[in-house]
């Protein structure tokens, strides 16, 4: 299980190597991100069919919250990624490890935090949000269970970056399937066995979160000492605080993360405002958006495999100095993002009653949901480039950059398009400025890569 980087693994790849690499990587890298909207479908499933369809929408809103909440710190995982990735592919193998020490006190320091302050998160959250009183009563009782994972789910996301970093994909995904395992199995139990519909929603998925936790620190530690057993010490660090708290690698960590948590924060909120305004226009339409939704994020964790895969390469490959290798990642990664995205592409457009059935029996959420489905399939095209650029520049810890794209597209583009569907009423507008919100993100990461690739050569022939 040894993953130290050795000469070969670090060597410039033929294109036929890096495109083996690739997939291999992407392809362990889905099937990590397939347990995450599956164990969400068995959520939206077993609650969907439920004889009240407010705590399916309750639900939806207060993962809106969580959206915030966890995907606020998504820093945690995604800067871990790309500072391993660059210190693995500069064979700086103590600092390699030190970047997981950072990550995980951080982590644990936040989550706790969030523990602390959860009144007033669910509080001002739901001050926000806008539902039926039933709805938001079922939304208080989900987020009263969920939020108590929060510190492993932090700390989770510190482990996740590490692995994927290392090329470890198989490590994430050994954690993330006994993780959703988990909270299949407990969703089963507390909604449908003892009837706690969304209170045993969010339980069943904080009590994942632990044993994901736990499967992570086993992996570490088994790792570990097997490496231990083929190399110095010298090698493999022990907990230093004074190495740890260098203070020129927690400038670069917080710069980092502060850019990364800015993007991410923005990206939070244009889907939070469009899941607020869906429930503005009725519950119906909340319902209904949030399978489209659900479809459109199944799609995202497909491509994110890719996504992950690239941001791994490109650390490696930056910290190696090979701009070549760059160069071809670059473009194998846009096309089989593409290529991943095609079989929902064909699906929404072919069978929209047979895939949304599955997830809801309503009459009325369904045929909402059938009308406005043809907005999935340039929304579904235009946010695999906006992922796959996103990985790129994240394996290059180009923060500064995502940071400026995402200002653009979230606050100049979808909201001003969103605030005009919400005053006209009108779901077609709203799905129109989700449309709008991929397409910009993808025009302003190709412009900026064209920029960017100009001064370091990284331009196509």
């Amino acid at each position: 299980m040894s993953s130290d980087p050795s000469p070969a693994l670090l060597e410039p790849p033929p294109p036929v190597e890096l495109t083996r690499r690739f997939w291999r990587l992407t392809a362990l890298n889905v099937l990590t991100n397939l347990t995450v909207p599956l164990a969400s479908l068995v959520d939206t499933a077993l609650l969907g069919h439920l004889p009240d369809i407010r705590f399916l929408a309750g639900v939806s809103l207060a993962s809106v919250l969580f959206e915030y909440v966890y995907w606020t710190f998504g820093f945690l995982r995604m800067g871990t990624t790309g500072t391993t990735a660059q210190a693995f592919g500069a064979r700086q193998r103590e600092e390699v490890y030190r970047v997981l020490y950072r990550s995980v006190l951080l982590a644990f320091g936040l989550g706790c935090l969030i523990l602390m302050f959860r009144s007033p998160l669910r509080d001002l959250g739901f001050s926000l949000l806008s539902g039926s009183e039933a709805t938001e009563t079922a939304g208080r009782q989900y987020f009263d269970a969920r939020i108590l994972g929060a510190p492993a789910v932090l700390v989770n996301f510190g482990f996740l970056g590490w692995y994927l970093g290392r090329e470890e994909s198989r490590h994430a995904l050994l954690m993330t399937v006994a993780a959703h395992a988990t909270n299949v199995v407990l969703d089963y139990i507390f909604i449908v066995r003892l009837g706690l519909a969304a209170r045993g929603a969010g339980l069943a998925t904080a009590i994942s979160q632990y044993v994901m936790l736990a499967t992570g620190v086993v992996i570490f530690l088994r790792s570990r000492r097997r490496r231990e057993g083929a190399l110095s010490d010298r090698l493999i660090p022990a907990f230093d605080w004074r190495e740890i708290s260098a203070p020129s690698a927690l400038a670069r960590l917080f710069r980092l993360n502060l850019d990364i948590l800015i993007r991410t924060v923005l990206l939070v909120s244009a889907f939070a405002v469009f899941l607020n305004f869906s429930a503005l226009l009725g519950t119906i339409i909340l319902a209904a958006n949030t399978l489209l939704y659900r479809v459109q994020m199944l799609a995202a964790y497909f491509v994110d495999g890719a996504a992950f895969a690239t941001e791994s390469l490109a650390g490696i490959f930056q910290g190696a100095g090979d701009k070549r290798a760059l160069l071809r990642l670059r473009r194998s990664a846009l096309r089989i993002g593409l290529l991943l995205t095609l079989p929902f592409v064909v699906l929404v457009a072919l069978v929209p009653a047979q895939t949304y059935g599955v997830l809801t029996s309503h009459s009325a959420t369904l045929e909402t949901a059938i009308a406005h489905t043809a907005w999935l399939v340039p929304a579904l095209l235009l946010g695999s480039i906006a992922f796959i650029y996103d990985g790129y520049f994240l394996g290059l810890t180009r923060g500064r950059l995502l940071r400026n794209c995402m200002l653009v597209s979230s606050i100049l583009v979808f909201l001003p398009l969103a605030l005009f569907a919400l005053r006209s009423q009108s779901n077609h507008l709203l799905w129109l400025a989700m449309t709008v919100f991929m397409a910009a993100r993808a025009a302003t990461l190709w412009w900026s890569d064209r920029r960017l690739s100009s001064t370091t050569g990284l331009l196509d022939p």
